[in-house]
């Protein structure tokens, strides 16, 4: 199966509603590996890599996010595959 890689820039009421955590919950689900964190501006970024398929479904899950969130946009870009991480983590 082919793997893919992203890197994602969501946008709106992403902080403060336990955005991250739930997106960390989904990753896992989907087994996939790679990152997600807070920015300055109030956006929330991440990068993470898998199946194709399951890549798109956690693209498919941020258009909506958590249940409190409010997600106003999103911007992903492809990346090249790291083949040294092995888990998803929320980073500070």
């Amino acid at each position: 199966m082919k793997s893919k890689r992203v890197h994602v820039v969501v946008i709106g009421r992403v902080q403060g509603v336990f955005f991250r955590e739930y997106t960390l919950r989904e990753a896992q689900r989907l087994c996939l590996t790679g990152w997600v964190r807070n920015l300055a501006d109030g956006s929330v970024e991440a990068e993470f890599q898998g199946a194709a398929n399951q890549v798109n479904a956690l693209l498919e899950w941020l258009s909506t996010g958590s249940p409190l969130s409010l997600v106003t946009g999103i911007d992903s870009q492809p990346m090249d595959i790291k083949d040294n991480e092995l888990e998803f983590v929320v980073q500070s």
